[in-house]
């Protein structure tokens, strides 16, 4: 395949991905609107499946932004963002819910996390060198330098193709919770899924991103080679 090729495809993903951002966005903010029945804030409705699960001692913090809500795996704490933390919409249950769902995996020893929980450390270290052998690589027309930076970058791909797993089961987990729980009522899993849909398509977009950059400097470093 041609390098033209692998430059459309990435920026498909790009196209892809700003796409997702502006769901996510957008969705949040439409079911941001819409009060759940329950009444449940985000906080409520984590505090609330925390312990269901026995996680007593994991607390529920707020944390300034918006869309800034995660799981501190580290510290075990679960932070949301205000809007979510004090918010009584369907986002901010949806949202809330999905971060509890890092919890449960933690909990759990669920697979794929504890792994990129394992490599997070290469990889972050991976992530800020591949690029300058690349570009070291392509001004001083060094194979070994490409190749190296390959390898580093693979690290990279791999973490996000892992976190597909980890982030989709957490919203499974959510949306059964909060339904089974009553927390969300039928009617309302629309609203759910919208929200939680748009977000997972964002790591999906991320991981399409990283792998055909991937792909590209695979071709560059192969094109070398045969020249």
């Amino acid at each position: 395949m041609s390098m033209l090729f692998f430059y459309f495809l990435t920026f498909a993903a790009l196209g892809l991905s700003f796409w997702a951002q502006f769901k996510v966005k957008n969705n949040f903010e439409k079911y941001s609107k819409v009060e759940a029945s329950s009444m449940k804030t985000g906080a409520e409705t984590a505090r609330y499946i925390l312990d269901r699960n026995g996680l007593y001692d994991v607390p529920v913090e707020p944390v300034r932004g918006t869309l800034t809500d995660h799981y501190d795996p580290t510290q075990r704490v679960v932070r949301l963002s205000e809007p979510v933390y004090y918010g009584h919409s369907i986002s901010a249950i949806s949202v809330a819910s999905h971060e509890v769902g890092h919890a449960l995996q933690h909990q759990e020893s669920y697979g794929a996390l504890v792994l990129r929980h394992k490599i997070f450390p290469v990889v972050n270290f991976a992530s800020g060198v591949a690029p300058l052998l690349f570009l070291g690589g392509i001004l001083l027309s060094s194979l070994n330098l490409i190749g190296l930076g390959i390898i580093l970058f693979s690290a990279a791909v791999f973490f996000q193709l892992v976190t597909l797993p980890v982030e989709f089961n957490a919203s499974s987990r959510a949306k059964d919770i909060i339904v089974s729980e009553g927390i969300i009522r039928s009617s309302e899993e629309r609203g759910v899924n919208k929200v939680l849909n748009a977000a997972a398509l964002t790591y999906v977009a991320a991981a399409l991103v990283s792998l055909f950059e991937l792909l590209r400097f695979v071709m560059i470093f192969l094109n070398g080679r045969n020249d």
